[in-house]
């Protein structure tokens, strides 16, 4: 295997595109990869993401929004359902662009340090 950049790995697959060449489109839908890159060929539907996107999404939207909006006065004064009725909708916001960000970077990542799927 030639020697490949985490760094690299992690800007492509973040920015959605095939982490080999940059170019083709790393989704074919939503959270889909695609089997292989359109620009170059390349497989990448062979590095596994599982569960590790969620996990991300979860510890960065808990840390960076959730934490940090308990600070604010009007999630204690105010009723709990408008609270909730402004929060969710964000927080679901949030939650749907960064999935995507988080799974391209773990393929990336996963390409980057050659990590392909067991063989069935």
């Amino acid at each position: 295997m030639e020697n490949r950049k985490l760094s690299t790995g992690l800007s492509r697959g973040a920015l959605g595109r095939c982490p080999e060449c940059g170019k083709g489109g790393l989704f074919r839908a939503y959270l889909k990869v695609k089997p292989t890159c359109e620009a170059c060929g390349h497989d990448i539907g062979e590095y596994p993401a599982d569960d590790g996107p969620a996990y991300i999404t979860i510890l960065l939207v808990g840390h960076l929004i959730i934490a940090p909006v308990l600070l604010f006065p009007f999630v204690w004064e105010w009723h709990p359902a408008a609270v909730l009725g402004l929060l969710i909708p964000l927080l679901i916001a949030v939650i749907l662009v960064s999935l995507p960000v988080a799974k391209g970077a773990v393929v990336g990542m996963h390409w980057a340090a050659g990590i392909k799927r067991a063989p069935h």
